[in-house]
């Protein structure tokens, strides 16, 4: 597959945002192992409203409209990669996103990842819908001629992964997930970053957010003052004011 020879590359590399991905979501499997163990009763009831949302938004997302060289991959890139590339095969005529999304659970499950179980994974993607179908088109682009970048997309299963590892342990533990979560994660993207920054930085490093989302949380900043503007379109550059 397309992808699969770019990572055979000598200069294949992991991006800083995609190994912060693979660290944390290695550490949310062992605590899931935890809590498997800890709350069965909670986890079956998880499990059955989760079945739920997914077979909903399944239908609402559709509805709107081994080599050598892999061994140094880590899976869940590959697991990542491998999702990628089957929707750009495109092998069936109809559905080829559901049924990306089911392979997606079955190979989490045998990775040791079985959150899919518990929390709606279908839900997630149809939340960030629109952060979904950006990411598949950059990343798409120069696809047929192995001349594209599939780590947006990868990241955001990463981060659609990581976001369900999140929502699980707060289910369990009886905590709600804080409201602007977005904004939040904005906000720590932008301390993250020290000097000068361009807006795709931060839109890098928010997988989970639009594009329009990232802007508008950036124009609210610019009229409070939080943040400031030098130049204009796409090489507009800008920096923190606190």
């Amino acid at each position: 597959m397309g992808t699969f020879k770019i990572f055979s590359s000598s200069s294949f590399m992991i991006p800083s945002v995609s190994a912060i991905y693979l660290a944390d979501l290695g550490e949310a499997r062992g605590r899931q192992e935890l809590y498997t163990r800890q709350s069965p009763q909670k986890l079956k009831a998880l499990k059955e409203h989760a079945l739920i949302e997914s077979a909903v938004s399944s239908n609402r997302i559709e509805g709107v409209t081994i080599e050598r060289s892999r061994e140094r991959i880590p899976d869940l890139i590959r697991l990542a990669a491998w999702n990628f590339d089957f929707l750009c095969i495109h092998p069936f005529r109809d559905g080829n996103g559901r049924v990306s999304r089911l392979l997606l659970l079955l190979q989490l499950y045998h990775l040791g990842y079985e959150v899919g179980r518990y929390i709606s994974l279908e839900r997630i993607i149809e939340e960030t819908k629109d952060r979904y179908y950006e990411t598949l088109e950059i990343s798409s682009d120069g696809w047929h001629k192995d001349k594209h970048d599939p780590w947006p997309y990868i990241n955001y299963i990463l981060y659609t992964i990581k976001t369900a590892c999140n929502e699980f342990e707060a289910r369990v533990s009886g905590i709600s997930s804080p409201r602007g979560s977005k904004s939040i994660m904005v906000d720590d993207a932008i301390k993250s970053l020290t000097g000068e920054f361009f807006i795709s930085e931060i839109i890098d490093k928010c997988p989970g957010v639009s594009i329009d989302m990232v802007r508008k949380i950036f124009k609210e900043k610019q009229k409070t003052g939080e943040i400031v503007c030098k130049g204009k379109g796409r090489d507009a550059k800008w920096y923190k004011n606190f």
